[in-house]
């Protein structure tokens, strides 16, 4: 639970610290979305804008691209080093699909990569019990109090 909100971390899935799960999706290749509790936050993503293009060469926590919501305006970061192959399509076409669809057609992108070290869900839900309170006063404007 997210407050009152129930946030789904599908197990057939890993995840990455910066709040995106992975899917693996053939050989070294794996697609990447925003998890449930990325979507909370963010609320009603309405805008997306990459700053690479597709075949591209990308660093661990390099910036990416950013996202507009209802909530918030982010940079966004790659997740892991490596070869980012493909964008969604019909993201960059209607990016609210992140809202309703995250797990399936909300996927951001694609990149192939040598071993790459993920979270599994019981170890992302241990990261969000960690920082939950803080999240919470950040959602409420309450940071600094």
């Amino acid at each position: 639970m997210m407050g009152e909100f129930s946030a789904e971390f599908p197990d057939d899935r890993n995840y990455a610290d910066n709040h995106m799960w992975s899917q693996h999706v053939g050989e070294k290749t794996y697609r990447f979305g925003f998890t449930a509790y990325a979507v909370r936050l963010l609320q009603d993503v309405y805008f997306l804008d990459w700053l690479v293009e597709a075949p591209a060469r990308l660093e661990m926590r390099q910036e990416i691209g950013s996202i507009e919501s209802k909530k918030a305006e982010s940079a966004l970061y790659a997740p892991i080093p490596g070869h980012l192959s493909q964008f969604n399509q019909q993201l960059m076409e209607d990016p609210s699909a992140i809202n309703v669809d995250k797990y399936d057609g909300g996927w951001l992108f694609e990149m192939t990569c040598d071993a790459p070290e993920f979270l599994t869900a019981s170890q992302y839900v241990e990261l969000l019990d960690d920082v939950w309170d803080k999240t919470q006063r950040t959602i409420k404007g309450q940071l600094n109090h």
